[in-house]
């Protein structure tokens, strides 16, 4: 992906959301996503439909000669397509051709704006998805490599079908929360004897790479974890990276002055997936971004150039009231970055 064709599809002083949404109703949601982020909206997910809607399940749909079905604990790869596969293919169907409808009643069409879809990445459904024997895919190489080389193919096909219907530039957001404990080794075996190892580093990123590198559009990895993998992430091949703000400690602090200095942009999430216990305002929301940038050292000026604004994860658990004031949120705040970062002040 070159720099020119980035700077088609990312830019700062701009929102965008995570990708889950609360309810069932997909024109719904897809009219209320454009209305509230026009700048750069996203194909919802609506997870609270079930099987074959939630982030993982979504990838059945996607991947080419492989296919999940559902067990008590969630997914298993399965030996021939079957009910997974064809109801998160329909689902997906069903989220596009929405989109497509309010994209063309909203006016967005040939209008060059971009959008944004999002995928699970290769580590978090290899940590999710369960091998026949009951093994997490992740414990198999072999597994592993099939898998993060049918998404890429998958997502890619995916990708240039959503550009082709919108006739818009395309973001794909790549969703890894399981990385820091991929990396980490933290997960749990089927039993106390089988343990999950920690993945070496150099492993974990050639698998993501792998799906990054196959794609003609620019790639954003997004993390919710607790403590996100900003070191590694910025040895990726990703040209952005989004983290819940909320999660940011001082040992962090270096790693995203180094992912502003290596020329990616960040998607930093401000916006809180739960409604405050106190009413807050724009001024609230943008206050720590602001801060961060000047504590680091960096001109202002990068809030409007390298910095996007987000809710600090998907929506799908919020009443549906704060998830569109959450967007709406996360609009105003990205606006105030972009019209004059310089005069903003919190006394």
């Amino acid at each position: 992906m070159t720099d020119d064709a980035s700077g088609q599809v990312l830019g700062g002083g701009v929102a965008t959301g995570v990708g889950s949404w609360p309810g069932t109703d997909v024109r719904e949601a897809a009219t209320t996503v454009l209305g509230e982020l026009g700048r750069l909206p996203h194909l919802v997910e609506l997870p609270a439909r079930g099987v074959g809607a939630d982030m993982v399940g979504r990838v059945s749909g996607l991947l080419v000669d492989m296919q999940f079905d559902s067990t008590t604990r969630g997914y298993r790869l399965a030996a021939r397509p079957g009910a997974v596969a064809r109801r998160a293919h329909d689902l997906l169907r069903t989220d596009l051709d929405a989109l497509e409808e309010a994209w063309e009643t909203g006016g967005f069409a040939r209008s060059g704006h971009p959008v944004k879809v999002q995928v699970a990445g290769p580590l978090t459904v290899a940590a999710e998805v369960e091998l026949p024997g009951g093994h997490r895919i992740l414990t198999d190489s072999g597994a592993l490599r099939d898998l993060s080389e049918s998404l890429a193919e998958g997502v890619a096909a995916h990708v240039a079908e959503v550009g082709k219907r919108l006739g818009a530039p395309v973001l794909l957001q790549v969703d890894e929360p399981h990385l820091t404990a991929v990396l980490n080794g933290t997960l749990k075996g089927v039993s106390v004897l089988n343990t999950v190892r920690a993945m070496p580093e150099p492993e974990a990123l050639h698998v993501l790479d792998t799906l990054i590198g196959s794609q003609s559009v620019p790639v954003l990895v997004h993390s919710c974890a607790d403590e996100p993998a900003l070191g590694f992430l910025r040895r990726s091949a990703a040209s952005a990276v989004g983290f819940d703000m909320a999660a940011i400690g001082t040992s962090d602090l270096d790693r995203i002055g180094e992912l502003l200095d290596g020329g990616k942009h960040l998607v930093l999430g401000l916006v809180p997936t739960t409604a405050p216990a106190t009413p807050v305002t724009w001024r609230d929301i943008a206050e720590p971004g602001v801060r961060l940038i000047d504590r680091l050292g960096f001109p202002r000026r990068l809030l409007a150039e390298q910095v996007l604004v987000s809710p600090a994860c998907g929506l799908a658990g919020a009443p549906l009231s704060w998830a569109r004031r959450a967007l709406s949120l996360a609009a105003e705040t990205a606006r105030a970055y972009a019209e004059d970062p310089e005069s903003l002040s919190f006394e």
